[in-house]
């Protein structure tokens, strides 16, 4: 599985680069803020909305502390998405939100 640390998400964001961010969280966790232009999919929805997302993209799954994001990145990598985790999650963003 790859990952990728929120400060590089941030850089990333910062040169703007175009970034597909999935943010696992529940709703009323991304009312307190999400990164700019993150798409919300809560965890438990995911087998069920999966083909919401572009398999020709490849995208950082975002949840709280990076363990939902970790099983929601290991789920869609088995269903042939290109997927990468954001270790450590929102607690550790520093970065703009929305």
């Amino acid at each position: 599985m790859k990952s990728i640390m929120p400060t590089e998400v941030e850089q990333k964001l910062n040169g703007n680069e175009e970034l597909h961010i999935l943010d696992v969280r529940e709703a009323e966790e991304v009312k307190g803020g999400k990164i700019p232009g993150a798409m919300n999919i809560p965890l438990g929805l995911l087998e069920f909305r999966k083909q919401e997302l572009d398999k020709s993209r490849e995208y950082i799954v975002v949840c709280a502390s990076g363990g939902r994001s970790t099983m929601g990145t290991q789920y869609l990598e088995g269903q042939g998405y290109n997927v990468t985790n954001m270790s450590g999650g929102m607690m550790n963003w520093q970065g703009k939100t929305e």
